[in-house]
């Protein structure tokens, strides 16, 4: 009898699956692969974050706002600093003629020599659980390629772009060029990276996609029937970030929400451009004049690109007109610093943002209803930006992708910011960002499409 029992008890509870994030290395990739642990966390299951220390001290100090401090989200992760080659860390050049981040490519090619220290600790977590789930960015197949020989383990693909832009950039590679996009600024050797990945692509048994099926839905069916792997799964679970709301950021954030505070209801445009983003001083100059002339109230957050080591040497100095800062000073805040981009877009007081249209900005300031006044400047942003003004109808487009060689003039940029923030072609657009926002804060709410593809990929890894 008390065998029996003994057995009963054992079949009741399946030994445990645990999970291996392998994120790729630019902050955007690292900050997404971070909220998608979060997320899978929270279904009680064991996540293992695997990077270089750089990075994963890069991603939280940029998750607690600056603050090297812990937090109940980031305890629930365990962090692997896995061993990379020292790499160099230049300076961006703003000048370069690609606005690709061509100075972070030491840092990417140092990540894909993780291919051994990841087959390493696979195999030594493969031993003690019942299945691995290893989940990592379409840029690590090379990396994680030794999941192929570990038997009881099984990876994922995490794409941190839009269905959109994959389809349109698979098209691009194709020779056909729809829509006409040109050539997005990429350097070869980031092409080169990306094409070593190809022979490895057939070890997932499926991807995760960081979009939301009402809004791309036609762009997954597409992407799902050029799927070479037959028995290839798909799930779309974005937004991440609502789910896991994130934690207040102290430090350098706090002045701007201060600032904001003090503002009327959707008065203020946000300026960022991301972090893979570096501009001429003649182009701030131009954006300083612009925001100043439009006559609106702005928050800018004007940054360096980062290196491939945050934390190291010097940085550039961007300098602003004379007296800018204090001739704006009553509509105007210009931040240097890291900031809580999500409290800033959910703030009453934002009514536009004006963005390089990264796609995890796009997700952030949609799944709030803020309007986009969209700038790309290089990979999958440009196909992203015609997505939001042309498809979706949540933005408008700054200036042309054709003229990206050129410096966007003060004008072009006043005449943004009023389009967006001062005009009934705006409030329309506003609308609609809204609607868009309602769309996908549903599809993340108990019962939503996003959420149900999240408990499907969940009932399928534990199966």
């Amino acid at each position: 009898m008390a065998a029996h029992h003994h057995e009963d008890t054992t079949s009741s509870i399946p030994s445990p699956i645990i999970m291996v994030m392998v994120p790729f290395t630019a902050q955007s990739h690292l900050n997404q692969a971070l909220q998608l642990s979060f997320l899978i966390s929270s279904y009680q299951i064991e996540v293992h974050y695997a990077a270089s220390s750089k990075h994963n001290r890069q991603v939280k100090h940029r998750l607690t706002g600056g603050e090297d401090k812990s937090s109940d989200l980031l305890s629930k992760i365990h962090f692997h600093d896995l061993p990379i080659p020292h790499f160099l860390s230049p300076l961006p050049n703003p000048n370069s003629t690609t606005k690709f981040p061509a100075h972070l490519q030491p840092s990417f090619d140092a990540t894909m020599h993780l291919r051994h220290p990841v087959g390493t600790l696979l195999r030594q977590l493969s031993t003690t659980t019942r299945r691995l789930i290893v989940i990592h960015d379409t840029l690590m197949f090379s990396v994680v390629q030794d999941v192929a020989d570990i038997p009881n383990a099984e990876s994922y693909s995490f794409r941190c772009v839009s269905a959109f832009s994959t389809c349109c950039m698979k098209s691009l590679y194709k020779g056909e060029s729809i829509p006409p996009v040109e050539e997005c600024s990429l350097t070869n050797e980031i092409k080169r990276l990306a094409a070593d990945q190809a022979e490895f692509v057939k070890i997932k048994q499926g991807d995760i996609l960081n979009t939301c099926r009402q809004m791309e839905s036609s762009y997954l069916d597409l992407l799902d029937k050029n799927e070479s792997n037959l028995n290839n799964k798909q799930w779309a679970i974005a937004p991440l970030i609502n789910r896991v709301r994130n934690i207040n950021s102290t430090g350098g954030g706090n002045e701007c929400l201060l600032w904001l505070e003090k503002q009327p209801p959707k008065s203020v445009m946000y300026v960022s451009f991301g972090s893979s983003t570096s501009m001429t001083d003649e182009q701030i100059e131009a954006m300083a004049f612009g925001l100043k002339e439009s006559k609106q109230r702005f928050l800018w957050v004007l940054r360096d690109a980062d290196k491939g080591d945050i934390f190291t040497g010097e940085v550039r100095n961007l300098k602003l007109p004379n007296g800018f800062e204090e001739s704006v000073k009553e509509t105007g805040m210009v931040v240097r610093d890291w900031v809580p981009q999500m409290e800033i877009l959910a703030h009453r007081s934002v009514g536009g943002f004006m963005s390089h249209c990264g796609w995890n900005s796009c997700l952030e300031s949609l799944s709030l209803g803020v309007p986009i006044a969209a700038w790309p400047i290089h990979s999958d942003q440009p196909y992203n930006a015609l997505f939001i003004s042309e498809i979706l109808k949540v933005g408008i487009e700054v200036r042309e992708w054709a003229d990206q060689s050129e410096v966007v003039s003060s004008f072009a940029i006043k005449r943004a910011v009023e389009r967006l923030m001062d005009s009934e072609e705006g409030e329309r657009i506003r609308k609609r960002a809204e609607e868009v926002g309602g769309l996908l804060r549903d599809a993340a709410e108990e019962g939503g499409v996003s959420q149900m593809e999240m408990d499907s990929f969940i009932a399928h890894i534990t199966r």
